[in-house]
């Protein structure tokens, strides 16, 4: 496995996503390339792998296998792509298999001091996956946006404590200067970290800085929407989710065909939900890979097969 990551759920979401070895398959977070290379191994010469990360860090990852196509840019793209694919291979109508996507940062950018995705180092706040394409910082964030906003996105991408509080203690702070760093920001956030738990607050906080950040949740709904246009019948969708608010939207919209949750049926009471669950309960790891990969803990796999 890769030092960059350690894939999570490695054996449970391969064995139920390749089921044709000769098939097109999607690994729409590639990061360490951990999984990507684990769908290889899987596959015949005949097989393709297309394979997405936003991160030029992790492209750096890729490995030498002509099976292998690997895109520079952000999954909810994965529609686009396919039909891209299609072309090229000369069939418009070309579907894949199988789609993966780990929802997880990945260890590398936690691990990256600069990257500021943690509040372990002193570094600028930034926590841009991509930071060419991604305009705005957390700093930017943090100090331009205003006290209701800095609630609404504390409350809805990391279900905070008192939100409205926390979010005084910022605009308080950056009255005096612009709150450029990690450590700054943990300074201004003091009188709400309680002394044994201080890890656990912070770390919804820059949770969901991360998510407002870097669009995550209206990227996950557009790369959903996308995964289930881009399935032939039959084929599986994988998602590894690792927070309550992107878990409650990929059970959503395998349950119904929206993140909203919202069945919606036909004037003959047909429902339109693209995917039907392969498992009723997310399939957790276990204790031994929770024990070797702390990040494992609040991991849950989904898997959908195309109706």
């Amino acid at each position: 496995m890769s030092d960059y990551h350690t894939p999570v759920l490695f054996e449970e979401s391969l064995s139920a996503l390749v089921t044709n070895p000769s098939g097109l398959y999607i690994d729409a977070t590639f990061g360490g390339g951990g999984h990507t290379a684990g769908i290889l191994s899987r596959l015949s010469q005949s097989g393709k792998v297309l394979a997405f990360d936003r991160d030029t860090d992790a492209i750096a990852n890729r490995p030498d296998d002509s099976r292998l196509t690997l895109i520079h840019n952000n999954f909810r793209f994965v529609e686009n792509y396919v039909l891209l694919e299609g072309r090229k291979e000369g069939d418009p109508a070309l579907k894949a298999d199988g789609i993966l996507a780990d929802l997880g940062v990945s260890s590398h950018q936690f691990d990256t001091a600069e990257r500021g995705f943690s509040f372990r180092f002193d570094a600028p706040l930034d926590m841009r996956m991509d930071s060419v394409g991604t305009r705005h910082t957390a700093a930017d964030i943090v100090n331009g946006s205003t006290r209701e906003d800095l609630e609404r996105i504390l409350r809805l991408y990391g279900e905070v404590d008192k939100p409205g509080k926390v979010a005084q203690l910022i605009v308080k702070a950056r009255e005096s200067a612009r709150i450029a760093t990690t450590v700054q920001l943990n300074a201004a956030l003091a009188p709400v970290l309680p002394k044994n738990a201080e890890h656990k607050v912070l770390a919804k906080i820059y949770q969901a800085l991360r998510i407002e950040v870097n669009q995550e949740m209206r990227s996950l709904e557009k790369f959903l929407e996308g995964a289930a246009a881009s399935l032939r019948t039959g084929g599986r969708l994988v998602v590894i989710t690792y927070h309550s608010l992107e878990d409650r939207m990929v059970k959503n919209f395998i349950r119904t065909g929206n993140t909203e949750g919202i069945v919606r049926a036909d004037v003959y009471g047909r429902t339109s939900a693209p995917l039907s669950p392969v498992n009723r309960k997310p399939i957790l790891p276990g204790e031994e890979e929770i024990a070797s990969n702390t990040r494992a803990r609040s991991a849950k796999l989904r898997i959908a097969e195309k109706n």
